[in-house]
Protein backbone atom coordinates (compact mmCIF):
# COMPACT_ATOMS: atom_id res chain seq x y z
CA UNK A 1 0.00 0.00 0.00
CA UNK A 2 0.83 3.48 -0.94
CA UNK A 3 1.04 5.55 2.52
CA UNK A 4 1.42 9.76 2.75
CA UNK A 5 2.74 11.24 6.07
CA UNK A 6 1.50 14.36 6.85
CA UNK A 7 3.10 15.97 10.03
CA UNK A 8 4.47 19.39 10.59
CA UNK A 9 7.40 17.75 12.64
CA UNK A 10 10.01 16.59 10.52
CA UNK A 11 11.42 14.04 13.15
CA UNK A 12 7.90 12.91 12.98
CA UNK A 13 7.34 12.37 9.06
CA UNK A 14 11.08 11.34 9.47
CA UNK A 15 10.77 8.28 11.92
CA UNK A 16 7.71 7.00 10.57
CA UNK A 17 8.99 7.36 7.28
CA UNK A 18 11.78 4.73 8.35
CA UNK A 19 9.76 2.26 10.57
CA UNK A 20 6.93 2.13 8.06
CA UNK A 21 9.16 1.48 4.97
CA UNK A 22 10.11 -1.70 6.63
CA UNK A 23 7.01 -3.16 6.36
CA UNK A 24 7.44 -5.28 3.09
CA UNK A 25 3.52 -3.93 1.80
CA UNK A 26 3.99 -0.31 3.40
CA UNK A 27 5.58 2.37 1.08
CA UNK A 28 5.90 5.62 2.02
CA UNK A 29 5.52 7.64 -1.23
CA UNK A 30 6.33 10.86 0.63
CA UNK A 31 5.93 13.69 3.40
CA UNK A 32 3.97 17.00 3.21
CA UNK A 33 4.14 19.48 6.45
CA UNK A 34 0.17 20.76 6.20
CA UNK A 35 -3.13 20.25 4.91
CA UNK A 36 -2.33 21.94 1.70
CA UNK A 37 0.45 20.04 0.67
CA UNK A 38 -1.14 17.32 1.65
CA UNK A 39 -3.81 17.83 -0.72
CA UNK A 40 -1.28 19.18 -3.40
CA UNK A 41 0.71 16.29 -3.14
CA UNK A 42 -2.75 13.63 -3.48
CA UNK A 43 -3.35 15.71 -7.05
CA UNK A 44 0.16 14.36 -8.49
CA UNK A 45 0.68 10.72 -6.84
CA UNK A 46 -2.64 9.42 -5.21
CA UNK A 47 -1.83 7.51 -1.97
CA UNK A 48 -3.88 4.45 -0.44
CA UNK A 49 -3.43 5.74 3.42
CA UNK A 50 -3.08 9.09 5.08
CA UNK A 51 -1.33 9.17 8.46
CA UNK A 52 -2.60 12.96 9.10
CA UNK A 53 -1.48 15.23 11.91
CA UNK A 54 -4.11 17.21 13.56
CA UNK A 55 -2.92 20.42 14.49
CA UNK A 56 -0.89 21.95 12.07
CA UNK A 57 -0.26 25.26 10.45
CA UNK A 58 -1.07 26.63 7.31
CA UNK A 59 -4.00 23.99 7.07
CA UNK A 60 -4.92 21.75 9.82
CA UNK A 61 -5.43 18.56 9.17
CA UNK A 62 -8.94 18.31 9.59
CA UNK A 63 -9.54 21.05 7.24
CA UNK A 64 -6.96 18.85 5.04
CA UNK A 65 -9.20 15.62 5.50
CA UNK A 66 -12.54 17.12 4.57
CA UNK A 67 -11.42 18.55 1.34
CA UNK A 68 -9.32 15.07 0.28
CA UNK A 69 -12.05 12.64 1.24
CA UNK A 70 -14.75 15.35 -0.91
CA UNK A 71 -12.07 14.85 -3.81
CA UNK A 72 -11.03 11.09 -3.27
CA UNK A 73 -13.60 9.09 -0.93
CA UNK A 74 -11.12 6.21 -1.55
CA UNK A 75 -8.41 7.52 0.29
CA UNK A 76 -8.44 6.31 3.65
CA UNK A 77 -7.04 9.15 6.28
CA UNK A 78 -5.75 7.85 10.20
CA UNK A 79 -5.36 10.92 12.16
CA UNK A 80 -2.43 11.02 14.42
CA UNK A 81 -1.83 12.99 17.54
CA UNK A 82 0.04 12.98 20.77
CA UNK A 83 -2.89 14.03 22.93
CA UNK A 84 -6.59 13.26 23.42
CA UNK A 85 -9.13 15.51 22.94
CA UNK A 86 -12.44 14.58 21.69
CA UNK A 87 -13.92 17.66 20.01
CA UNK A 88 -11.11 17.35 17.73
CA UNK A 89 -11.57 13.47 17.09
CA UNK A 90 -15.22 14.18 17.06
CA UNK A 91 -14.32 16.95 14.30
CA UNK A 92 -12.25 14.70 12.88
CA UNK A 93 -14.42 11.83 11.58
CA UNK A 94 -17.24 14.29 10.60
CA UNK A 95 -14.70 15.06 8.42
CA UNK A 96 -14.72 11.45 7.03
CA UNK A 97 -11.11 10.36 9.11
CA UNK A 98 -11.37 6.37 9.56
CA UNK A 99 -8.71 5.79 11.82
CA UNK A 100 -7.43 7.43 14.86
CA UNK A 101 -4.03 6.84 16.69
CA UNK A 102 -1.73 8.29 19.63
CA UNK A 103 1.67 9.22 17.95
CA UNK A 104 3.20 7.21 20.90
CA UNK A 105 1.31 3.34 19.68
CA UNK A 106 4.00 1.32 19.39
CA UNK A 107 5.23 0.75 15.62
CA UNK A 108 4.58 -2.51 15.37
CA UNK A 109 0.85 -1.94 16.21
CA UNK A 110 0.36 0.75 13.95
CA UNK A 111 1.31 -0.79 11.27
CA UNK A 112 -0.99 -3.63 12.03
CA UNK A 113 -4.00 -1.00 12.80
CA UNK A 114 -2.51 0.77 9.01
CA UNK A 115 -3.20 -2.66 7.38
CA UNK A 116 -6.80 -2.95 9.22
CA UNK A 117 -7.54 0.58 8.02
CA UNK A 118 -6.19 -0.10 4.28
CA UNK A 119 -8.84 -3.17 4.35
CA UNK A 120 -11.77 -0.99 5.20
CA UNK A 121 -11.93 -1.70 9.19
CA UNK A 122 -12.25 1.57 10.92
CA UNK A 123 -9.17 1.84 14.05
CA UNK A 124 -10.60 4.30 16.84
CA UNK A 125 -9.80 3.83 20.72
CA UNK A 126 -12.59 2.26 22.63
CA UNK A 127 -12.17 4.36 25.37
CA UNK A 128 -12.07 7.66 23.06
CA UNK A 129 -15.37 6.30 20.89
CA UNK A 130 -17.72 5.95 24.43
CA UNK A 131 -17.44 10.03 24.40
CA UNK A 132 -17.09 11.69 21.23
CA UNK A 133 -20.62 11.08 19.84
CA UNK A 134 -24.28 12.50 21.29
CA UNK A 135 -26.32 9.57 22.30
CA UNK A 136 -28.87 10.00 19.91
CA UNK A 137 -30.18 8.21 16.87
CA UNK A 138 -32.46 4.72 16.29
CA UNK A 139 -31.92 2.04 18.49
CA UNK A 140 -29.63 -1.13 18.32
CA UNK A 141 -32.30 -3.57 19.69
CA UNK A 142 -34.50 -2.89 16.22
CA UNK A 143 -31.68 -5.30 15.05
CA UNK A 144 -32.04 -9.15 14.69
CA UNK A 145 -29.80 -11.62 16.51
CA UNK A 146 -28.12 -12.40 13.61
CA UNK A 147 -27.33 -8.32 12.94
CA UNK A 148 -26.38 -7.81 16.00
CA UNK A 149 -23.42 -10.60 16.30
CA UNK A 150 -22.37 -8.93 12.98
CA UNK A 151 -21.98 -5.63 14.22
CA UNK A 152 -20.39 -7.09 17.90
CA UNK A 153 -17.43 -8.67 15.50
CA UNK A 154 -17.50 -5.18 13.12
CA UNK A 155 -16.86 -3.01 16.57
CA UNK A 156 -13.85 -5.63 17.57
CA UNK A 157 -11.79 -4.67 14.04
CA UNK A 158 -12.82 -8.26 12.67
CA UNK A 159 -12.91 -7.51 8.85
CA UNK A 160 -16.19 -8.92 6.73
CA UNK A 161 -14.11 -11.76 5.64
CA UNK A 162 -12.67 -12.79 9.29
CA UNK A 163 -16.68 -12.23 10.16
CA UNK A 164 -17.81 -14.75 7.76
CA UNK A 165 -15.30 -17.15 9.10
CA UNK A 166 -16.51 -16.84 12.55
CA UNK A 167 -19.88 -17.00 12.03
CA UNK A 168 -20.02 -19.45 9.10
CA UNK A 169 -21.74 -17.30 6.54
CA UNK A 170 -20.64 -15.95 3.38
CA UNK A 171 -19.09 -12.69 2.32
CA UNK A 172 -21.52 -11.43 0.53
CA UNK A 173 -24.23 -11.98 3.44
CA UNK A 174 -22.31 -9.99 5.72
CA UNK A 175 -21.76 -7.64 3.45
CA UNK A 176 -25.57 -7.02 2.53
CA UNK A 177 -26.16 -7.45 6.42
CA UNK A 178 -24.23 -4.49 6.99
CA UNK A 179 -25.67 -2.25 4.55
CA UNK A 180 -29.16 -3.64 6.40
CA UNK A 181 -27.68 -2.50 9.30
CA UNK A 182 -26.30 0.81 8.19
CA UNK A 183 -29.51 2.25 6.77
CA UNK A 184 -31.69 0.81 9.77
CA UNK A 185 -29.62 2.67 12.19
CA UNK A 186 -29.42 5.77 9.55
CA UNK A 187 -25.21 5.66 9.34
CA UNK A 188 -22.86 6.14 6.50
CA UNK A 189 -20.18 3.33 7.62
CA UNK A 190 -18.70 0.91 10.01
CA UNK A 191 -17.00 3.71 12.16
CA UNK A 192 -19.98 5.09 12.35
CA UNK A 193 -21.34 2.28 13.30
CA UNK A 194 -18.92 1.49 16.22
CA UNK A 195 -19.17 5.05 17.67
CA UNK A 196 -23.26 4.15 17.88
CA UNK A 197 -22.49 0.94 19.13
CA UNK A 198 -20.32 2.36 22.26
CA UNK A 199 -22.34 4.99 22.85
CA UNK A 200 -25.53 2.73 23.08
CA UNK A 201 -23.81 0.69 25.48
Amino acid sequence: MKILIVDDDPLVCQSLQVLLSREKDMQVIGTAAHGAKAIEFCRQSLPDVILMDIRMPVMDGISATRQIKEQWPQVRIMMLTTFRDEQKIRLAIVAGAEGYLIKSTEVSNMAHQVRALFSGTSVMDADLLKNIMQPEGPCLEQLTPREKDIVELVVQGLSNKEIAEQLYISEGTVRNTLSVVLEKLQLRDRTQLAIHYWRKL
